[in-house]
């Protein structure tokens, strides 16, 4: 990171710093404002607050495709990360990506971007305490200390900014109470999984001064297996660690600060699915090559060690500040990350990606909010974002050096931004706004090319609402909004013209139909959605054969555009005391258009030339047609104990996760010869394809009174995944025409598991 923007961030961070200390004298003044927005318990459905669109909000009146996820609804399920969220919020599916530190790929309504590098922008926005991670790098995050999670649905271009084309997924933790209290969890569960958790409240200054103390730590031994010795592999050891510093000298005036770390190490294997025809397969291993998509991809065929580090620390802001007539808010974070990773991407030792990198981010939010007049609110504000990271990657091939990868990038981002809420009649509103966003994008490609690249873009991204209340009980809207995610350079390119050529920015416009409803007196809510979005100029990355040491390259293209429309459907239902049911139905109908790119094709003699392939038939990535969840607690009093019975079902369709034409169609591409035709490719190679999954979870627990004092203690025993469906969580093939070969990582199996808590 160069002098001047280390600089700059010093400057913003104190210039905060300072206007927080500084807006404290005059706020002493000021009287005091209502409590934090706070998520009700599940007993009470009909009034969740959220603060989807930066205000607190009733979740039956927020006129947005919102799944409010409770902290309680986490503890039952023996929820441990993000991933566990995949299939609760309808139309929604979130795996690891195992090439990459604690990354997540992320989908909503169909649309992802589905790649580790930091040269590529996410498609779902995932934001912690109203911090935006910038990469999917980091975003497989541990969930214990969570006061709210709220999946919101469609682009959220306007108060969420770019990159927010899929939706958000918005997580808020705990603040410090400044009163002295805590809470601690242990955990044990199969394949040596052991997760020790806390989080302590200590009081400074009585409501004035306090500190959040929190450490969690993660272990397993893996569920996958050594072929050769029968040892477990996959391995991890995480820490997170940190302080939440709360000055409140005021009742108007509340800062923040969050110092944190997290510390993780692992090793990162994959199984082998090439078949005969891949370049790797008459090289590797008897049982490497034509294994199944099930139990075969818990096997590893090791050829070497693969070890792996993910070391981020963290410091955040926040400062709020009522004025009366004004709410201002002011968020300020920077996060630093390094990593190091070496995996073997199933070829028993034949290639071989030794990748460390580094990246940070630093981002400066202010937001004014108020009434402009009656019947009227606003919040508007000013948006800041940079970023800078450094990749060198080496490849060894058949254990020879076989070249590598040197990038250098650095990303600016400026957005301005209004939304409104206009009460136009007693029973219409109509609320709206827009963000104005100017991006800007350097890469340096030292092996490559001499000369720096870069680009710049803007865009207005625009959202109109307009909702009717008939009666207290039901809530229609409708809603055209706009989203954007930037422009960029393909981060693994091997070539000059494929580091030289930019892709260019992709958009949706969606258009929503809704209703929010409430029956039988508050005790079931019911929320249904219809939308349709048009998906324009989409970002497809595809790993091509190249003439390069390594034999391939990762490149980005503006390949097509899309035709996406679904329903959706959540309910909450209290049918009698201490019994909660809910459930989520999403479908999902994605059809590209006009998907035409150019496809080297190798001939077995060595010749190559570059066909058009048109594959406007094949299915998008993680776009399955249907997902569902039902799941229900049912807490029964035993004394001076509560003991709760939950359940979860989930049902994911199949989905692709790559777009990989099928090697089948290889020989007919050869017979057929050059062609200025576009050639049709009719489906992504099969094995891309996760297959269904049911997924069953269940737990029991019991919660009762220590002492006089208000401690209580927490036994949970759970089994997740109890069906033990098996198959891929991530699969990706290799190049194409021909493909050198196939790797693939497998769900978690059936898994057992307890704990025990105590909260004070």
């Amino acid at each position: 990171m160069s002098t001047t923007a280390c600089g700059r961030r010093a400057a913003w961070l104190g210039a905060a710093t300072l206007t927080g200390a500084i807006l404290a004298v005059p706020a002493a003044a000021q009287e005091a404002v209502g409590a934090s927005p706070q998520t009700s318990g599940p007993e009470d459905f009909g009034t969740i607050v959220v603060t989807a669109r930066r205000r607190a909000e009733a979740l039956q009146d927020t006129p947005v495709a919102i799944t409010a996820i409770q902290p309680a609804q986490l503890e039952t399920m023996g929820t441990l990360n993000i991933g566990d969220l995949q299939g609760v919020a309808p139309n929604m599916l979130i795996t690891q990506q195992p090439t990459g530190s604690s990354a997540a790929n992320i989908s909503i309504r169909g649309i992802a971007f589905a790649d580790v590098e930091k040269s590529f922008d996410p498609a779902v926005g995932i934001y912690v305490d109203d911090v935006y991670i910038g990469t999917s790098t980091g975003q497989y995050l541990d969930f214990f200390d969570i006061d709210s999670i709220e999946v919101l649905r469609g682009p959220q271009g306007t108060l969420f900014g770019r990159n927010t084309i899929a939706g958000v997924i918005n997580i808020q933790r705990t603040r410090p109470t400044m009163a002295f209290g805590g809470k601690f969890e242990a955990t044990m569960s199969s394949f040596g999984t052991i997760g020790l958790r806390g989080v302590v409240n200590i009081p400074v200054i009585e409501d004035k001064l306090g500190i959040k103390l929190f450490e969690f730590h993660q272990q397993s031994d893996g569920f996958q297996k050594d072929v050769s010795t029968g040892k477990r592999l996959g391995k991890t050891n995480s820490e997170n660690f940190g302080a939440a510093i709360r000055f409140k000298p005021t009742d108007t005036l509340d800062m923040i600060l969050t110092l944190e770390k997290q510390d993780q190490v692992f090793e990162s294997y994959m199984a082998s699915t090439s078949i005969p025809g891949d370049v790797f397969c008459g090289f590797l291993p008897a049982g490497a090559c034509g294994g199944n998509m099930t139990g075969d991809l818990y096997k590893v065929y090791k050829g070497i060690d693969a070890p792996g580090f993910y070391k981020a620390k963290a410091a955040t802001l926040n400062v709020k500040w009522d004025a009366g007539p004004v709410e201002l808010t002011s968020i300020t974070s920077y996060r630093k990350s390094r990593e190091h990773v070496i995996f073997d991407v199933g070829t028993a030792g034949l290639f071989v990606a030794d990748r460390p990198q580094t990246y940070d981010q630093f981002s400066q939010e202010l937001r004014f909010a108020g009434d402009l007049f009656k019947g009227f609110d606003y919040v508007a504000g000013l948006y800041y974002f940079e970023s800078d990271y450094e990749l060198n990657q080496r490849t060894f091939v058949f254990g020879a050096p076989a070249g590598g990868i040197n990038v250098i990038g650095h990303s600016q981002s400026y957005a301005g931004f209004v939304d409104f809420n206009w009460q136009v009649l007693d029973t219409v509103r109509l609320s709206g706004g827009g963000r104005y966003t100017k991006d800007k994008k350097r890469y340096r490609f030292p092996l490559i090319i001499e000369d720096t690249v870069g680009k710049k873009w803007n865009k207005f991204t625009p959202r109109v609402t307009l909702d009717w209340r008939p009666n207290d009980d039901v809530m229609l809207y409708g809603t055209w909004s706009r989203g954007y995610r930037s422009g960029g350079f393909s981060g693994r390119a091997g070539t000059p013209f494929s580091a030289s050529t930019p892709y260019e920015p992709e958009s949706v416009d969606s258009f929503e139909v809704g209703a929010k409803t409430k029956w039988l007196g508050g005790r079931m809510t019911l929320n249904v959605a219809g939308f349709y979005t048009d998906y324009k100029d989409i970002q497809q990355s595809s790993v091509i054969t190249a003439d390069t040491a390594q034999g391939n390259e990762t490149v980005v293209v503006n390949a097509a555009g899309a035709k996406i429309k679904g329903v959706e459907m959540d309910l909450a239902y209290e049918p009698v005391d201490r019994l909660h049911l809910r459930a989520a139905l999403g479908y999902t109908d994605s059809k590209f258009k006009g998907f035409i790119i150019g496809q080297p094709i190798t001939t077995p003699s060595g010749a190559a030339y570059l066909q058009q392939l048109d594959y406007s038939g094949v299915d998008p990535i993680f776009a399955p047609k249907w997902t569902v969840s039902l799941n229900g607690d049912y807490t029964i009093p035993l004394g001076k104990a509560d003991v709760t019975l939950s359940a979860g079902y989930r049902y994911l369709a199949a989905y692709d996760q790559q777009i990989a034409p099928d090697p089948a169609i290889y020989a007919q591409l050869l017979a057929a010869g050059p062609s200025t035709t576009p050639l049709s490719v009719p489906r992504n190679d099969p094995r891309v394809r996760s297959d269904p999954q049911n997924l069953l979870d269940l737990s029991i627990s019991a919660t009762f009174p220590i002492n006089e004092g208000g401690t209580k203690a927490r036994l949970t025993a759970f089994a997740r995944n109890v069906l033990d469906d098996r198959g891929p969580s991530f699969s990706f093939a290799v190049a194409a025409y021909p493909n050198l070969f196939h790797y693939a990582v497998p769900r978690e199996p059936r898994v057992f598991g307890a704990s025990f808590g105590v909260e004070f």
